[in-house]
């Protein structure tokens, strides 16, 4: 998910800003739950320039709710305060850094976390944004997000196809859409022929592959752009050499702030994200929410989205990404037009808001359920 990984470098790091949402000395800052209020502590820190549209958005409309006492990450508000919720995203994001001592710290760190959760009853709710554990951890890593599977009470999925360990334990939320981010910038106009793919760009996400299928197509009316940061300069350097050899091809090697963004989605007549194992796509409903239509794989979840948002939108492709798969979605652009704007009247921020809240209940219900069950009152 593209604009998803805004975030994941992001969220292990600690913040500077004051943590709380109440006045201090409240009620609801001295415990986890008083009265009907939750606290509540996410994994992310206070926004960034580089943080994901989707954690503003939703955070902000958490913290609207008066049930809701929201907290942004710190280690320091982790170690020290007493939370009824920890709402986590992508849990892998804290247990990383450039610097190996800092990583190992961490990860010390988040297993002491583990068990002062466990200790409190803090109920652990997890955002499940991908399926299995992220590739190429260490032997640590893989211990500590097993650990923090097994203490996670509730799963929110973006979709009814994410698998659970426990159907008893799943809320689906939908991703929100970017129409109230993204609607106060300028847009360009369409550029015929223009091809578009944004967002960070890791090994996994495909975009060789989609370099790879562009240059199969011969139609100097084409042209492709390629916005957003390597994960590593020797990825950067491999889109580079792939692309040398067609001028057509326009890559942008580097994090897009918003305007960029808008002006790279708006430009292009298909936006393509050719992630072969796509399950969520934060990206898609940028493109969607910018009323751009998009190139996706073919499977369960985006022929959901397919049919949610209205013909014309959403274009499925099989297999292996190729150029015919690319002139092909472009004709139907442009035969078959959509009519309308994308439907996306059921990923409003407010109602997201309420079903997080929803989750979280629920969560600390099963906790306190299962504490009960575990010290009986006998007469």
């Amino acid at each position: 998910m593209a604009l998803q990984d805004r975030i994941s470098s992001a969220s292990a790091r600690d913040s500077a800003a004051p943590n709380k949402i109440t006045p201090r000395g409240s009620k609801a800052a001295r415990s986890a739950t008083t009265a009907d209020t939750l606290v509540v502590l996410q994994s992310g820190p206070r926004p960034l320039p580089t943080t994901n549209p989707y954690n503003i958005m939703l955070a902000r409309a958490i913290e609207s709710l008066p049930g809701i006492d929201f907290r942004y990450f710190s280690w320091r508000e982790a170690l020290t305060k007493r939370h009824a919720v920890f709402h986590a995203h992508w849990p892998e994001a804290m247990l990383t850094s450039p610097v190996r001592w800092r990583a190992l710290a961490r990860q010390a760190v988040f297993a002491l976390l583990l068990l002062k959760w466990r200790v409190n009853r803090t109920a652990i709710v997890r955002t499940e944004h991908n399926i299995g554990l992220p590739r190429d951890i260490s032997w640590r890593e893989v211990l500590l997000l097993r650990a923090f599977e097994r203490q996670t009470a509730v799963h929110i999925c973006l979709n009814k196809h994410t698998p659970v360990p426990d159907e008893q334990t799943r809320h689906i939320v939908p991703h929100g859409d970017y129409r109230p981010w993204y609607d106060g910038h300028r847009r360009s106009s369409t550029r015929p022929g223009r091809i578009a793919y944004f967002g960070m760009i890791r090994r996994y996400k495909g975009v060789d592959r989609l370099i790879t299928a562009f240059k199969e197509t011969a139609d100097p009316g084409l042209s492709l752009s390629i916005g957003g940061k390597p994960s590593t300069p020797e990825l950067g350097a491999e889109m580079l050499r792939l692309a040398k050899t067609d001028p057509r091809i326009d890559l942008v090697l580097d994090f897009l702030d918003d305007p960029a963004l808008v002006r790279a989605i708006t430009e292009a007549e298909l936006v393509v994200l050719p992630h072969p194992e796509m399950h969520n796509s934060g990206s898609a409903l940028a493109a969607l929410s910018l009323d751009r239509p998009v190139l996706v794989q073919d499977n369960p979840v985006n022929r959901d989205l397919q049919a949610e948002v209205g013909r014309g939108w959403v274009h499925l492709y099989s297999g292996t990404l190729t150029g015919q798969d690319l002139e092909a979605a472009l004709r139907e652009v442009r035969i078959n037009p959509p009519s309308d704007r994308p439907r996306l009247e059921d990923r409003d921020w407010q109602r997201s808001a309420a079903l997080h809240e929803a989750a979280y209940r629920h969560a600390v219900s099963l906790i306190h359920a299962h504490r009960r069950s575990r010290n009986p009152i006998t007469s």
